[in-house]
């Protein structure tokens, strides 16, 4: 049987194939992460937009179909402050197309939330020992840190720069994800909000793997084997794929986020900040075409959606994705459609054939 050419994460998390799927809040659930986790890579459950409640019905349902291990992915970021002021004139900015599609723009602004982790997610982590638990935008406080890792679980975040890499691993860490410029998504970075400061996959996973003692997973613009097998060459332990689920089955995207993972080219993603107030790549659509994809005007993380649901509550039902968040990484022209079990198979066995021949 041919063999990884480096099998830390395997071991590391007790995982038959070093292929991650990546947490994408709002695109996936428990379906995938049983489909992944069965087929012998790391499924993985975000957590940012799920209530408490919701989080432990997801738990529970991954264990009743999967002895599998699971990811379990929250956020930690630093809620902003109350900025009123801002908010009106981003929601003035957007009055036009209020006036559009008919929406009420005297109504009040609907509240755009990601949650933090916090005393009641570690709680969840401490009654259902997952084996995996990831954060995004750095880590939590040092104390939620020493009760997560007193159950058991690993830990991993993404790191976009050495620095970041140098920092989690110094705090913790059992294997860092190395997101590269490439990837879907909100950017992990964490030290810096200078987006110059973002460095492509290939170029990031070898210094990484460089500076670092623990595993390295690799992000970003990785759609099929070949990706794999060149993560690896580059020192890599395991890859994280996000877009490549997103044509899945199992994946929970809109028929427009859908349509538009088939249609677009690959030259039309862009970072932007519109829906959430904090960069993260997605495929252009109207908004992003007509304000610019990054504006000054958009709210504090995670506030800048909000004035965007009304809009999206009715475009989002007629068809339209022109008020809508379409993540998506680079590499979306590699997706193909299969179910998320076949296709964590059939990409371990490509790549594994790659990095043999």
């Amino acid at each position: 049987m041919r063999q990884w050419p480096d099998p830390r994460i395997l071991d590391l998390f007790a995982i038959e194939q070093p292929i991650l799927q990546a947490p994408m809040a709002g695109a996936n659930g428990s379906a995938m992460a049983i489909a992944v986790s069965n087929a012998g890579g790391l499924g993985a459950l975000p957590c940012a937009m799920l209530s408490t409640e919701q989080i432990r019905q997801e738990l529970e349902t991954f264990r009743q179909a999967s002895r599998g291990p699971l990811n379990v992915n929250f956020f930690c970021h630093t809620p902003p402050a109350d900025d009123p002021a801002r908010i009106e004139r981003w929601k003035q900015a957007l009055k036009p197309y209020y006036d559009e599609v008919g929406a009420d723009f005297a109504a009040p602004t609907p509240v755009s939330s990601r949650a933090p982790f916090d005393d009641a997610g570690c709680a969840l982590v401490e009654a259902y020992k997952p084996e995996v638990v990831s954060f995004h935008f750095g880590l939590p406080e040092p104390r939620l840190l020493a009760r997560v890792k007193a159950t058991g679980a690993k830990v991993i975040s993404s790191a976009t720069t050495v620095a970041e890499a140098l920092w989690l691993e110094q705090r913790g860490c059992d294997a860092i994800i190395a997101m590269g410029y490439e990837a879907g998504g909100h950017r992990g970075m964490f030290l810096s909000d200078d987006l110059a400061s973002q460095v492509g996959t290939f170029a990031l996973v070898p210094q990484i793997a460089d500076a670092v003692r623990v595993p390295v997973i690799a992000a970003g613009g990785i759609g099929d084997a070949r990706g794999i097998a060149a993560a690896f060459t580059l020192g890599a332990s395991a890859v994280q794929l996000g877009t490549a689920y997103l044509f899945c089955p199992e994946a929970k995207v809109s028929p427009a986020h859908r349509r538009a993972l088939h249609t677009a080219r690959e030259s039309d993603t862009a970072l932007t900040n519109l829906f959430t107030g904090r960069p993260a790549r997605g495929i252009v659509n109207r908004i992003m075409r007509e304000l610019g994809p990054v504006s000054d005007l958009a709210p504090a993380f995670p506030l800048a959606g909000g004035a965007l649901m009304p809009l999206r509550a009715i475009s989002e039902p007629q068809g339209s994705s022109d008020f809508s968040n379409l993540w998506s990484g680079q590499a979306l022209r590699l997706g193909v459609e299969r179910p998320a079990a076949e296709l964590t198979r059939e990409l371990a066995e490509r790549s594994l054939a790659l990095l043999h021949r």
